[in-house]
């Protein structure tokens, strides 16, 4: 590998060339960033301090948020580094780091998803079995084998790069390191790796986005024999779900899902799932969920009362 690699660091063309539009940008994805970390630890510190961590939907909420911290913290620090920098540059192994953290906290986040899914399915489609089915050891199954999926599919990207031969041009068109933009440099054919890359990533998303689909229908199927009340809490759960997986997966589906080209425009859509729904979450979780900002009022109302004391 050595000696077929003589390129030992990338440069990062980022999001523009235009100064002006870089600051901006900078700003925004502070604003971003601490918007993430205040929402997402809100939604750890109200459950884990409330009876919320109780019930299988939190549990997996608030692995969620840890995922999502993780997740954006692996590519939003270094971008907004860059927004500042001259030269952008990344190591030769900080670029296959990032590579592979990216792709590891991003499937954690996918399948934790899709665990949320199977979450809701049991307890709208199946609730007299409800607290048997969804009991603590299956959860901390479902999030260990979430944990176990996202490594072996970040594993796979890993060793399908790191041993790709990088002998000339080191320009990636993108604000991080990704397997297509990587691709795109290598000094071989890469059309095989191109065609695993979509076996690996573009089938997982696709797969997941199809399972999580079939789930949300069983559960729309299942409600209408509910009464209005109880038919009106499940799609407002539903809603919020949905709308977290058309975030997520929308933008990756269009990336993953193709052969092994990369377009302008992808650098944008990666911002969907790299900042925006991490940022979103909170929001989506929390605004449409009596339960939660329930919790959040009694833990964050106790804490002010005892200050005050």
């Amino acid at each position: 590998m050595d000696q077929s690699n003589n390129v030992t660091v990338f440069i990062l063309l980022g999001l523009s060339k235009n100064k002006n539009i870089e600051i901006l940008c900078f700003v925004l994805f502070l604003f971003c960033y601490l918007a993430i970390w205040i929402g997402n630890l809100l939604i750890m510190i109200s459950i884990m301090c409330s009876q919320l961590i109780e019930q299988p939907m939190y549990f997996f909420l608030n692995y969620l948020s840890v995922s999502d911290l993780c997740y954006t913290s692996t590519v939003t620090p270094k971008l907004m580094t860059d927004l500042l920098a001259e030269r952008k540059t990344i190591s030769y192994s900080n670029c296959m780091t990032q590579l592979f953290t990216t792709h590891l906290f991003g499937g954690i986040e996918i399948f934790i998803l899709t665990g949320m899914a199977y979450d809701r399915y049991v307890a709208i489609c199946k609730p007299l079995h409800y607290t048997i089915i969804m009991n603590r050891q299956r959860c901390n199954a479902i999030i260990a084998a979430c944990c176990t999926g996202a490594f072996i599919h970040s594993t796979s990207q890993f060793l399908l790069t790191i041993f790709l031969p990088f002998c000339g041009p080191n320009e990636i068109d993108h604000y991080f390191c990704d397997v297509y933009p990587l691709l795109k440099l290598a000094c071989c054919n890469t059309h095989a790796i191109g065609l695993l890359v979509i076996a690996n990533s573009g089938l997982i998303a696709l797969v997941t986005f199809a399972v999580l689909t079939l789930s949300y229908c069983f559960i729309l199927c299942s409600i209408r024999a509910y009464s209005a009340q109880s038919r009106s809490k499940a799609l407002a759960t539903c809603t919020s779900h949905l709308t977290v997986v058309v975030l997520f997966f929308a933008p990756a589906l269009f990336i993953y899902l193709r052969p092994a080209t990369t377009f302008p425009e992808d650098k944008v859509l990666a911002l969907f799932y790299t900042i925006i729904a991490p940022m979103f979450n909170p929001l989506i979780y929390t605004l449409r969920n009596t339960e939660m900002k329930n919790a959040l009022r009694k833990v964050w109302c106790h804490h002010a009362l005892l200050e005050g004391k």
